[in-house]
């Protein structure tokens, strides 16, 4: 599975199926631009490049690498191995055709559902905060910043929620997407079931909820005090055991007598509405990732799982071990309610954004797309004793405190974060020679 770098961590079924989410704005004769959201750890290049080459064999230059956007949303409970580059691949024994497949035919048909549902429209915005989804995993960190910098902020993440309403002129709304940082670290570095983590889980409760809506339910309170999106019933604590009485009890209901046909009620007239009603394009909604750095959705804090403390607050580690360290979400023990309950809030800020979302988005459509090469920028810095000098950057490397991990998945070998003067010992050096030595292909 990918996002943890846990070669133990190998799915062996499915908490609940992942989507590929898609809109498309476009000018009649302009611009147009697209944006994928997709339940993966992260979008890949060769993944875009084969997507663009399908788009291309169907519409031509229409959509390009410059126009399309594929973004994942961070969830650390999807399949692994297809990605390009070899440290992303490592952990799931290099490229995994059927991971790479299936994200690719899933991206294509959702541009293509898009593409086939263009309609006159509108698109209005909204913005708010949601303070009880995320929290810094590195608030030491973040106080090495200076305190002109941090006196910028009310907190230390962002809490911002934003949402795009999207309104079809004849059927009213169709769909919403909106941005907000927290990790998709809700299910842990242990667990094996594939799923969308609370971002996956927070677009099935909104989509769920629009259905229901439209079915009669007024409000999410509504919705989530009857336990949608539950599959199953709460109301009947095990309908196995009394299955016989139930069938009697519905066999003991009288029907009431049905109404003489009308022009009204015609069949003609019945049918022409069902028609139409299917040509109604489904409600959409996509949780996508935001800058969620050292953003954690596990908000209880952070805990030594032996003895139950909270953490050294500057390494995160117990006893000066970083493996014992974990953060704990909302539901723990449980990391399935867990992932309900980061999923829920920010489902419930969505649905508040979403039906108070007044501001129409104006104007012109654009895109920026650009290629650079962060190995040879230059930079200008300071000089303690006044003027600058101007540098240039060098190849990525990956510092010792890489290998730590966070408090939302402990590395291993006894790397702890902070650390810039570990002990350059036989195994690192030869860890440093596979890397170095592992083959490029190409798919």
């Amino acid at each position: 599975m990918m996002g943890y770098a846990n070669m133990e961590q190998i799915a062996s079924g499915i908490h609940f199926r992942l989507r590929a989410r898609t809109f498309i704005v476009a000018e009649p004769q302009g611009n147009r631009v697209v944006f994928v959201n997709l339940d993966a750890c992260m979008a890949s290049q060769i993944v875009k490049i084969k997507v663009i080459e399908r788009l291309k064999a169907r519409y031509g230059d229409l959509y390009t690498e410059k126009n399309v956007a594929i973004s994942g949303i961070h969830t650390h409970a999807g399949p692994g191995g297809y990605l390009q580059y070899v440290v992303y691949i490592v952990t799931s024994l290099g490229f995994v055709r059927q991971s790479f497949d299936a994200l690719v035919d899933g991206i294509e048909k959702s541009v293509l559902q898009a593409h086939e549902n263009l309609r006159p429209g509108s698109i209005f915005v909204n913005k708010g905060e949601l303070l009880d989804a995320s929290i810094s995993r590195s608030p030491s960190a973040y106080l090495n910043n200076p305190a002109s910098e941090r006196g910028k902020y009310k907190y230390n993440v962002d809490k911002e929620m934003t949402l795009l309403k999207f309104v079809d002129d004849q059927w009213g709304p169709v769909g919403s997407f909106n941005w907000f940082a927290t990790h998709g670290t809700s299910m842990s570095r242990t667990n094996s079931l594939i799923s969308g983590d609370n971002k996956g889980a927070a677009a099935r409760f909104m989509e769920d909820w629009f259905e229901q809506s439209n079915a009669g339910h007024s409000s999410a309170d509504e919705l989530v005090s009857e336990g949608i999106p539950r599959r199953v019933s709460d109301i009947i604590s095990d309908f196995r055991n009394n299955h016989h009485e139930l069938l009697e009890l519905a066999a003991s209901f009288q029907s009431p007598p049905g109404k003489a046909a009308t022009k009204i009620l015609s069949v003609a007239r019945r049918v022409r509405g069902i028609l139409r009603e299917a040509e109604k394009p489904g409600f959409v909604s996509a949780f996508c990732q935001s800058n969620c750095g050292d953003v954690s959705p596990n908000v209880l804090g952070a805990f030594c799982i032996d003895s139950g403390l909270p953490c050294d607050f500057n390494h995160s580690t117990c006893g000066g071990k970083n493996e014992m360290c974990y953060g704990r979400g909302p539901g723990y023990p449980d990391e399935f309610e867990s992932t309900r309950i980061i999923g829920e809030r920010q489902f419930r800020k969505a649905v508040d954004l979403f039906n108070k979302a007044s501001e129409k988005l104006e104007g012109k459509i654009d895109y920026r797309h650009s290629y650079l090469d962060f190995s040879q920028l230059e930079v200008t810095i300071p000089k303690q004793n006044g003027g600058s000098e101007t540098v240039k950057t060098c190849p990525a490397a990956m510092g010792f405190a890489f290998a730590a991990g966070t408090t939302d998945g402990p590395g291993a070998f006894d790397f702890t974060q902070g650390d810039d003067k570990v002990t350059y010992n036989c195994f690192i050096h030869g860890f440093r020679i596979v890397l170095c030595c592992l083959p490029v292909f190409h798919v």
